[in-house]
């Protein structure tokens, strides 16, 4: 192969380089470049997406998205993003503003058009005002839970649809089209199980951490206690010793949390109190093509089998 005009002179690695460029094809690059912090985001983007977007997630479902290691592949993966969606409400606090530091990339900072912090569109609970670190992991801005309840998630698909269409103009109209196929998809979820779980509302029920504040408003599930004695703080013994007499005395039957938290002491406190343990999924198996809608589903009929057995 001749080497062109413009590549002499150069030296052996610059030539290289631009010999490869030549040789390689180029490949097809999708409209929007999408990266989620967490697979529920990043499961509801690729869905509204379709072919127009690449879609990736920095945490995976087996990970506590309060810790999450920080990676250079990370850094990579953001630095080429058109949008960073984020769960907000400070939930990424400790890993992601490092990313957005690290990235260079100024499309998808904090203030720009291609972030979007999706708990600025949903009404959060858990609200405070005044907090300090002695009360253990607390968000001011709200609990950023919101991702479990059905009614909040379609708030974060409108929010998502919308920028994106925003962001890329000549895919808006199917972006919106499909963003209200999802939504319709999640008002059927809403509707057909607050009906199918109708007869356990007021059910008494345990948590580790208060992940599932959102749920339990959804569902109208009674959430006792916490195995945490403040979020983001190990159980200890004394605690653990209280939240058994709690649960004893409001006859809880059911004790909830995700599976990257430590089960062993959930065991043990399902077993004084006679109480039905269930792991739940953390998250959507993005990698795995599992979609928002498949990941509650599953979430929804593992707790519906294990509320089975105690009707209020």
């Amino acid at each position: 192969m001749k080497i062109p005009s413009f590549v002499r002179g150069r030296g052996a690695l610059s030539v290289t380089l631009i010999v490869t460029a030549l040789l390689v094809p180029s490949v097809a690059r999708a409209d929007l470049n999408i990266v989620a912090t967490v697979p529920d985001l990043a499961a509801m983007a690729r869905e509204i997406g379709g072919n127009h977007v690449k879609v990736t997630s920095l945490a995976l479902p087996s990970q506590d998205p309060h810790f999450v290691d920080a990676k250079p592949s990370m850094v990579l993966r953001v630095n080429k993003a058109d949008l960073l969606l984020a769960v907000g409400a400070s939930l990424e606090i400790g890993w992601l503003p490092a990313l957005q530091r690290g990235a260079r990339n100024s499309r998808i900072l904090t203030n720009s058009r291609g972030y979007l912090a999706c708990a600025n569109h949903v009404n959060l609970l858990d609200t405070n005002r005044r907090v300090s670190r002695s009360e253990g992991d607390i968000h001011p801005g709200g609990n950023p839970h919101y991702l479990y309840d059905p009614r909040r998630a379609k708030m974060c698909v409108h929010a998502i649809t919308k920028r994106m269409a925003s962001l890329d103009s000549s895919n808006a109209a199917a972006y919106r089209k499909r963003g209200a196929k999802l939504e319709r998809k999640i008002d059927a979820v809403d509707r057909v199980w607050r009906k199918r779980l109708a007869a356990y509302r007021g059910t008494a029920v345990l948590t580790y951490h208060r992940s599932w504040t959102y749920l339990n408003d959804w569902l109208g599930l009674r959430e006792v206690a916490n195995l945490e004695p403040k979020p983001g703080v190990p159980p200890s013994p004394g605690h653990i010793v209280k939240v058994i007499r709690l649960a004893r005395a409001s006859k809880v039957k059911v004790l909830f949390q995700e599976t990257f938290y430590p089960d062993r002491v959930g065991a043990l406190v399902a077993r004084k109190v006679g109480a039905t343990e269930v792991q739940l999924p953390g998250g959507t198996n993005f990698r795995g093509g599992e979609t928002y809608i498949q990941h509650m589903m599953r979430l929804l009929q593992k707790l519906q089998h294990a509320l089975q057995g105690h009707r209020p």
